[in-house]
């Protein structure tokens, strides 16, 4: 196996889905998402892409990400709103509380780790 991955996603087929109903602020929002590597441990990347809707999150994991496409605002409990558009980068560290609202289809690129 080669130590070393392109990301692709056109050779991985997107996962589906959505928050769960009972985190939903507002709209509908619905996700894909290729995941492009697993390795054991609990490292995971790939490419995320959700539509627009308000949702509460919270994070037992550490996640990287780079915003490649749209606008979103991620606030923490009692923090200021962040908006994220092309270009814009974050870490989510574990005990992150709070909401992700995509304004516009939003896609990043991640790298998690559990």
């Amino acid at each position: 196996m080669p130590h070393q991955l392109v990301f692709d996603p056109a050779s991985v087929e997107p996962e589906v889905g959505a928050p769960a109903a009972d985190r939903v602020v507002s709209g509908n929002p619905q996700f894909r998402t290729w995941n492009l590597e697993e390795a054991e441990g609990g490292l995971y990347a790939g490419i995320w892409e959700a539509t627009p809707g308000k949702w509460r999150i919270s994070y037992d994991e550490w996640e990287y990400f780079n915003v490649l496409s749209g606008h979103s605002i991620v606030t923490e409990d009692g923090g200021e709103p962040v908006h994220l558009k092309a270009g814009d980068r974050m870490i989510l560290r574990p005990g992150f509380n709070g909401t992700w609202e995509v304004v516009e289809t939003t896609r990043k690129d991640y790298v998690i780790r559990v």
